[in-house]
């Protein structure tokens, strides 16, 4: 199948998802719960959107309650009405979820909006959108193939639709993604967000020549994973307790033991929040370095700042993060635009719903 083409959405926009529901006179109904549906359904407050049910996928109804909805299954919905819209309100990168949400797509009308990892200050609506939208020309244009700025669209179309076909048509294979980098020259990587080890996992078979990496995550649960597999593992792992930030200090880090766990120079008064210590790349004095991913939950920008001398002095390849927050899309490699001028820009999606993984790749231009 030939890949799809897809430039810039339409400037100004006029309608965007949340329009779409707002106006929606058939009944709508949510499929899935926790965190993703509680943002969901504060944005929905925003506009005034009346969800009429929660749903769950069959099998996993046990007759409870959320939010004041009594939970039922895709079975019992479609039994209750003719017709109807869903809204998503959860992640997946599993082939077998995708592909179960891409036939529901197929028989009903099904929205799955842009909610922000981090920071629901900002969503990506029409407005948001019109806003910056020079700066979102500029960063697609400095994109060095064409791969990139197809991949850059095609999210910003999902962004401002919430619909399925365009994170359909805009990913790439993990394989994929890595041959742009210089695998066979990769020999240190320092991995930010490096959770229970398994980015680590994946420098190791991606990168054949590597013989150190140092892992830096904040999280007490995932960095207990993260030792036992430095441990076990062949190579050569110094793992770090902390969080990158743009100054060595203290600060707050929300836990959960998962890839939702945040941190933040201040501390919040709406989540349990322990005592980490913020480091800086720069801090860590590398004398060697070939690789940098940067995957630290809402904290790029931060991590980037600190990352300013070491980048310079030894011209790693990075990988960042840019789907956490709604302006990380432009704003982040605008900032790095800016900042180094000797490197190439390539934007690449591994697949997922919504789109998340959605990653900058910086490959410098080696005289």
């Amino acid at each position: 199948m030939a890949e799809k083409i897809y430039g810039l959405p339409e400037f100004p926009c006029e309608r965007d998802v949340w329009d779409c529901l707002k106006n929606e006179r058939r009944p709508i109904v949510v499929y899935g719960m926790g965190n993703g549906a509680d943002k969901l359904f504060r944005r929905f407050e925003t506009y005034g959107i009346k969800a009429c049910e929660i749903f769950a996928s069959d099998g996993f109804v046990r007759g409870h309650s959320y939010r004041g909805y009594k939970v039922k299954s895709f079975s019992e919905i479609k039994e209750r009405y003719s017709d109807f819209v869903i809204v998503l309100s959860f992640a997946s990168n599993r082939r077998e979820v995708i592909d179960m949400l891409s036939a529901i797509d197929k028989s009903y009308e099904l929205y799955i909006p842009d909610m922000p990892v981090a920071d629901e200050s900002e969503y990506f609506d029409k407005e948001f959108y019109n806003q910056n939208y020079e700066r979102i020309v500029k960063v697609y244009n400095s994109l060095a193939d064409s791969k990139s700025r197809n991949i850059y669209a095609a999210t910003l179309h999902y962004k401002l639709s919430g619909k399925l076909e365009y994170l359909l048509n805009s990913f790439v294979s993990r394989d994929k993604m890595y041959s742009l980098l210089p695998t066979d020259n990769i020999r240190v990587a320092l991995d930010l967000g490096a959770y229970n080890g398994d980015t680590a996992r994946e420098a190791i078979e991606y990168f054949p020549s590597l013989a150190k990496i140092y892992a830096v995550e904040p999280d007490r649960k995932n960095y207990k994973r993260l030792l036992k597999f430095a441990e076990k593992s062949e190579k050569e792992i110094f793992t770090v307790n902390a969080a990158a930030w743009s100054e060595s200090a203290s600060g707050s880090f929300q836990g959960s033991g998962n890839r939702n766990s945040s941190v933040s120079s201040t501390a919040s008064y709406e989540h349990k929040s322990d005592e980490v210590e913020l480091i800086t790349v720069d801090s860590l004095n590398l004398s060697e370095l070939d690789y940098i991913k940067y995957d630290v939950e809402g904290a790029e920008y931060e991590a980037l700042l600190g990352s300013c001398e070491t980048v310079r002095r030894l011209s790693p390849s990075l990988l960042v993060s840019l789907y956490h927050r709604s302006r990380d899309i432009f704003a982040l490699p605008e900032y790095l635009e800016k900042e180094y001028e000797s490197y190439k820009f390539y934007v690449r999606r591994l697949e997922s719903v919504p789109a998340w993984e959605l990653n900058l790749i910086m490959i410098p231009n080696l005289k």
